[in-house]
């Protein structure tokens, strides 16, 4: 059977915390473009904020990740793994962004220098987390050179796979600008520029945001359990 793993403590786990949602829903489990929407809670809902937007997620799709709710997927749904091109579902705190400079937001703020890398080496101790490599020591074989990919001008750090992450179970995982509606990333959720400075002035750090991120029939099966708003 395939269920989260909800008890009672869980019940009603979003609204209970989490006052603002980005919800990101797919065709199904392989679909390169979502829907975005924005959602903030206010007395006893949620409510829409402003249209919804397209997106795109991972090149092959999505896979269940390591976020604020465990998972037990069945059998034949795929799990998040380095390196397969999936973006993960579930949901997923929103603890910082970036850029190559400054912009409008209050979320914790990180520059990208042309020393900011992200390593994707699971065996490295600074997996799937931003460091300055001129200020570390180099335990990594491979990492993501922040500065150098023009979709990263503005994003957001996705916490799929934190605090502590667990080798192979995916890295790197942003909110980011995209090349176009076509074209699917290694992972992450991409939109237009606009849409990225949008989230950016939006999103407020005390209203604890995440992202809710699941093809459309996963996202109906839950969203009661979960206190999930209605699209």
């Amino acid at each position: 059977m395939n269920f989260l793993a909800i008890v009672v403590a869980f019940l009603s786990f979003v609204p209970a915390q989490h006052k603002q949602l980005i919800v990101v829903t797919t065709k199904n489990w392989d679909a390169v473009q979502g829907v975005a929407q924005r959602f903030d809670w206010h007395g006893r809902r949620y409510n829409k904020v402003g249209p919804s937007f397209h997106v795109v997620v991972g090149k092959t799709g999505l896979a269940w990740g390591l976020g604020l709710i465990p998972i037990y997927p069945a059998p034949d749904e795929p799990v998040k793994r380095e390196g397969d091109g999936k973006s993960p579902a579930g949901i997923f705190a929103l603890p910082y962004a970036f850029g190559f400079s400054k912009t409008n937001t209050r979320l914790p703020f990180r520059i990208l220098t042309p020393t900011v890398v992200c390593p994707d080496d699971s065996r490295s101790t600074r997996y799937n987390t931003l460091v300055d490599s001129s200020e570390v020591a180099k335990d990594w074989h491979s990492a993501e050179q922040m500065r150098s990919i023009s979709g990263y001008r503005f994003g957001v750090f996705v916490a799929n796979n934190s605090d502590p992450a667990k080798p192979g179970a995916g890295s790197c995982i942003f909110l980011h600008i995209w090349h176009d509606q076509s074209h699917g990333t290694v992972g992450c959720t991409a939109m237009t520029e606009s849409n990225i400075r949008l989230l950016l002035r939006w999103l407020d750090p005390r209203q604890h945001p995440v992202l809710v991120q699941m093809p459309a029939a996963e996202y109906r099966r839950y969203r009661k359990s979960l206190g999930l708003p209605q699209l």
